[in-house]
């Protein structure tokens, strides 16, 4: 079981009250808090149990958004497409010790991306939606990259929204969606 903020002031007030004893001035548990909340900035022992309570839901789990793990073959061979076509910039890459297989993240925007040529990470022809504000500017963009190895289209009808869908060398799929709030 975790402790709490007022798990942590309340042990304050019982070593305040212990401390005190020792020198000979006994005062009640409730004014041991009250002091420790002074002592912590606070007017009142009620407003520090408030603010601890607000704090430790905010403080919940705070989950982030997920990052996908895309599997391939070749780092070396996957690079170029993300970077040099979709616009990825390389973040950083992981290898236990030479030889061994590469592990890497490419971002754009807010896009974040693993990319492992670990056996068991990910599974080739996955796919990830992407969020974008304006596909068509995107389509225009990769359109105009030379030696482009994909020619995507726009489906305008898609579910999601305008999707413009590429695939990666290995068969992983990303689709770009213009979801409808962002029309």
């Amino acid at each position: 079981m975790t402790s709490t903020p007022t798990d942590h002031a309340k042990k304050l007030a019982k070593r305040l009250r212990e401390d005190l004893a020792t020198a000979g001035i006994e005062i009640p548990h409730s004014l041991a808090l009250e002091l420790i909340a002074h002592q912590l900035g606070t007017r009142d022992w009620n407003v520090l149990a408030a603010l601890a309570s607000r704090a430790g839901a905010a403080a919940a789990p705070g989950i982030s958004p997920g990052v996908p793990v895309l599997r391939v073959m070749s780092v070396a061979q996957a690079l170029p497409f993300y970077l040099d076509y979709l616009g990825f910039s390389l973040d950083w890459e992981h290898r236990f010790e030479p030889g061994l297989p590469l592990y890497v993240q490419v971002s754009r925007s807010a896009v974040v991306l693993h990319l492992s040529e670990h056996h068991g990470d990910g599974a080739p022809n996955s796919v990830v939606w992407i969020p974008v504000r304006d596909v068509a500017a995107l389509h225009k963009e990769l359109l105009a990259r030379p030696n482009a190895p994909v020619r995507p289209g726009i489906d305008p009808d898609a579910p999601e929204g305008p999707t413009l869908q590429v695939i990666d060398p290995y068969g992983n799929i990303l689709r770009f969606a213009q979801p409808p709030s962002a029309h």
